[in-house]
């Protein structure tokens, strides 16, 4: 099967790529960063996926099918630029598969859709609705993005479309929302509060998305890793000190004496749990994460050692 990665070059593309072909498929990528020397027989087009060069990557090279991961996530990125690339380019690619027969898409999204809240579920179902829009408006593009991949399983019923609402990822790529967030040494946190938070390691990242590839997954699923873990266990088996601030002041506090930037959306999910339910997507593949909490934490742990 000739696959097409959109954001290929990312850390996660990349892990996705060996394992496809490991696994004997074809891997084709586009992204705007450069992979200088990406895995033998493997192509990288780079290009915007919004612009007219990357539907001619579809046109040309017809892909079976397309997993999708060309988002931006850095809380700090310019919303006018997340939103044209997160919503535009999620548009062009779903629609590109349509015109150019690709039979499978796969968009990989957050679990952060659901928002965090005080009065929120503790165990989120793929059948809730994005709470994220009100409560962390500076995730609205990614929120929007998603609800236009799900509409493509009614929009485009040729292509099989799965959405896959993943947890944070963590290990020794040392890459991502929260890795970023625990970059430490301080780590800032709301006193009074101690959420869980929910994680899997990388390389478990990486084999559900091939996983849901691989069984021809369509519809909307949690994807999610061992159980969640209180935040103070998690930067303290990280080899962090926790540094407790009153709510009134930690905005005030962030990204001054060493601690993390983060927007204002920011501080309800260092108040309250995104905890999902991923049993479906579990019975629908028989996927198992790998790594458990303490294996993932002390993979990230000793990256830098």
């Amino acid at each position: 099967m000739k696959v097409l990665i959109t954001g290929i070059a990312g850390n996660i593309g990349r892990l996705v790529t060996q394992r496809l072909l490991d696994h004997g498929h074809e891997v084709i990528g586009i992204d705007r960063r450069p992979w200088y020397h990406p895995p033998e027989g493997v192509r990288v087009f780079q290009h915007d996926i919004r612009k007219r060069p990357a539907e001619d990557v579809f046109r040309t090279q017809r892909p079976d099918a397309m997993v999708h991961m060309a988002t931006v996530t850095h809380l700090t990125h310019r919303s006018e630029d997340r939103f044209r690339i997160n919503l535009g380019g999620t548009r062009a690619v779903f629609d590109h598969c349509n015109t150019y027969g690709v039979k499978q898409a796969i968009f990989v999204g957050r679990h952060t859709y659901y928002g965090a809240a005080p009065d929120s579920a503790l165990y989120h179902t793929e059948a809730e609705p994005p709470m994220a829009v009100h409560t962390f408006p500076e995730l609205s593009d990614l929120v929007a993005a998603d609800l236009y991949a799900g509409s493509a399983l009614w929009r485009y019923p040729n292509v099989d479309t799965a959405v896959l609402r993943m947890c944070y990822t963590l290990g020794p790529l040392r890459q991502g929302t929260l890795a970023a967030f625990l970059r430490g040494p301080r780590v800032p946190t709301v006193m009074g509060f101690d959420p869980l938070f929910q994680f899997m390691h990388e390389l478990d990242t990486a084999e559900a998305i091939c996983t849901a590839l691989d069984k021809g997954l369509r519809g909307v699923f949690n994807v999610a890793g061992p159980p969640p873990v209180p935040l103070s266990v998690v930067i303290q088996q990280a080899g962090l000190v926790n540094v407790p601030i009153p709510e009134l002041l930690f905005s005030l506090a962030l990204g001054r004496f060493g601690l993390p930037k983060l927007p204002r959306g920011a501080l309800a999910h260092v108040k309250h749990p995104v905890v999902m339910d991923s049993s479906a997507f579990q019975e629908a593949t028989g996927w198992k994460p790998a790594h458990d909490e303490d294996a993932t934490l002390l993979a990230f742990r000793t990256a830098e050692s």
